[in-house]
């Protein structure tokens, strides 16, 4: 689809301009006066319309694909070409990471895209915001960074808050925790294990995608000092840098975090299985000595004196009673169970 974004005045009184968005039927022409246009899924026609009213080349998906940094950033016909890899579906258990190509071209901005990422929403509204943003080819792009950075720490800080409360579960300590212990079993693990998979997948997709970003700020900062830029968009480039370089530390730190709960959470499974062990062991050795006595009372000896007595059967039992507690009673005083 194409949709075209241009700027549109502010109602009677004085009100700020906004950008309005449009969806380009098949065919139609692109107004003169366009700001941003926005090719999601771009078919082949739309690809060419586009090309014809910038004399521009539109890369494929193909070309996005490609992770060679000269082929993600590069000027080329008076245009420059920007590819960043953003989250989409972050909000699910299935989350992806799709590249975008940001082309910049005289006062007109290009974005090609093939998934449909929350932030480009988020944007969209608040562009239609009287005041929202800025009516530059280069402030709509700042503005777009601005907000996938913003998605990018609100993606993270809800993240953390589920890692904080799988580790409250890990390390639960107290009475009735305690008492759950004896019985908790194996799924429960399984579901923290799983848990802490996806959310570390998450965390690796938004740290790939915060270094691809910071790639493009980095080259948009040094391209900014060589063409007349307004110091206020090349200031925001900054900070959003900054931003962004402080959450890639967060993410390392939650990732970090992560991979203790993994750790930590294994730990917690081999003690598991170690009780389990240990009381297969300790019903082992309290079982030995009865099986010794009931092994030498099955014996078949013609000359076995207690075979005789008329209190040998009741004898051998209570020998076996005495052989099986008195092992229980000698763990249960060192503490061994």
């Amino acid at each position: 689809m194409l949709f075209v974004h241009r700027r549109e005045e502010g109602a009677e009184g004085g009100a700020p301009a906004h950008l309005t968005r449009t969806a380009l039927a098949a065919g139609e022409q692109i107004p003169p006066d366009v700001v941003w246009i926005d090719l999601l899924e771009p078919t082949a026609e739309e690809d060419r319309a586009v090309e014809r009213y910038l004399g521009i080349a539109i890369p494929t998906r193909e070309d996005m694909a490609d992770i060679e940094p000269s082929e993600l950033l590069y000027h080329e016909d008076g245009a420059r070409y920007l590819t960043a890899r953003l989250v989409y579906r972050a909000d699910t258990e299935d989350p992806g990471i799709s590249a975008c190509t940001f082309i910049l071209k005289q006062n007109t901005l290009v974005t090609v895209r093939y998934e449909n990422p929350k932030p480009f929403g988020m944007f969209v509204n608040r562009a239609a915001k009287p005041g929202g943003c800025g009516f530059t080819a280069e402030e709509v792009m700042a503005g777009l960074f601005d907000t996938i950075i913003d998605r990018a720490a609100e993606v993270l800080q809800q993240t953390g808050d589920r890692i904080d409360a799988i580790s409250r579960r890990v390390f639960a300590i107290g009475p009735q925790e305690q008492r759950r212990k004896a019985a908790r079993r194996s799924d429960e693990y399984s579901e923290t294990l799983r848990a802490l998979g996806l959310h570390g997948d998450l965390i690796s997709k938004v740290r790939e995608s915060l270094v691809s970003i910071e790639r493009v700020l980095l080259y948009l900062s040094v391209a900014y000092r060589t063409v007349k830029v307004p110091v206020e968009i090349r200031e925001q480039v900054r900070t959003t840098l900054r931003d962004l370089q402080s959450l890639e530390e967060h993410a390392s730190f939650q990732t970090s975090k992560i991979q203790f709960l993994l750790e930590a959470t294994l730990g917690l499974v081999n003690l598991e299985q170690n009780n389990i062990i240990k009381l297969f062991s300790v019903m082992a050795v309290i079982f030995m000595p009865p099986t010794l006595v009931a092994s030498i009372y099955g014996m078949n000896f013609r000359l076995m004196p207690e075979l005789e007595w008329p209190w040998g059967y009741p004898m051998a039992l209570a020998m076996m009673v005495v052989a099986a507690v008195a092992p229980f009673l000698f763990f249960r005083w060192k503490r061994w169970l």
